[in-house]
């Protein structure tokens, strides 16, 4: 397998209490992969590793050369949208690997974030204060800078969180657009129903991996009662490299 991402043996956590243990697995190139488990089953602390927020207790995550070459969409809850910045200015983050610090936005470049403005429906609201976004709105605007990103690899921590049914179909199709381009694409998840609607590969977590692979193989039945059981058997204070009985 050509692989996009190696997870070796990774353990990652907090104040020596871990979060995720001895996780191994391989994210092929160009693959759509969705991320499942229950609460607290360590999904969005993997994303913080791969990224490079966290360091991992034990093993190596080896990814892409250059912590540019990752666009990473956190969750919606951890986007301070209080700080005043209009539509536009957060968008052009996504320039970033394009344009350094200190070159200028041209305009070519105030081209392209115009245009990713109008792929996701908001053509208009260049101006608008993040501040008076709803939250698809919001979304849409963090997938536009996505799309400026121009990363072979992305990661989507609960994308379609508390959003309306018609922003989600939206972002879907800039997901499956994304793919068809051949990047590699991982996307933290709870609708079920939809990741085996649109995600053919599956990572089942629960403090450890339960699965990786087809998800018509990964999400049935056996699988989910497993994570379940392990998630909730899952010791808080255990060490960082010790498994609950």
């Amino acid at each position: 397998m050509n692989a996009a991402l190696t997870l070796d043996n990774v353990t990652l956590g907090y104040d020596r209490h871990p979060a995720i243990h001895h996780l191994s697995a391989a994210i092929a190139k160009g693959s759509l992969t969705a991320v499942v488990g229950p609460n607290g089953a360590g999904k969005s602390t993997l994303f913080k590793g791969i990224v490079g927020e966290l360091r991992p207790t034990t093993g190596r995550i080896v990814g892409p050369a250059a912590r540019e070459d990752i666009a990473y969409l956190p969750q919606m809850s951890e986007i301070d949208r209080s700080f005043p910045l209009d539509v536009e200015n957060v968008v052009a983050m996504g320039l970033w690997r394009r344009i350094g610090a200190y070159k200028r936005v041209t305009r070519d470049h105030r081209r392209a974030i115009r245009d990713a403005i109008g792929a996701v429906g908001l053509a208009g609201f260049e101006g608008r204060s993040i501040g008076a976004l709803s939250g698809g709105q919001m979304q849409r605007v963090l997938f536009a800078r996505l799309l400026l990103q121009d990363a072979p690899l992305i990661l989507l921590d609960e994308p379609f969180a508390a959003i309306d049914r018609r922003t989600v179909d939206d972002l879907l199709g800039l997901i499956r657009r994304w793919h068809q381009e051949g990047r590699t694409i991982l996307a933290v998840l709870h609708d079920y129903e939809e990741v085996r609607r649109v995600f053919p590969e599956t990572m089942l977590l629960a403090r450890e991996l339960i699965a990786h692979g087809p998800t018509e193989t990964v999400m049935c039945a056996e699988n989910l009662v497993r994570a379940r059981a392990v998630g909730e058997a899952f010791d808080e204070s255990a060490g960082i490299c010790r498994r609950a009985a």
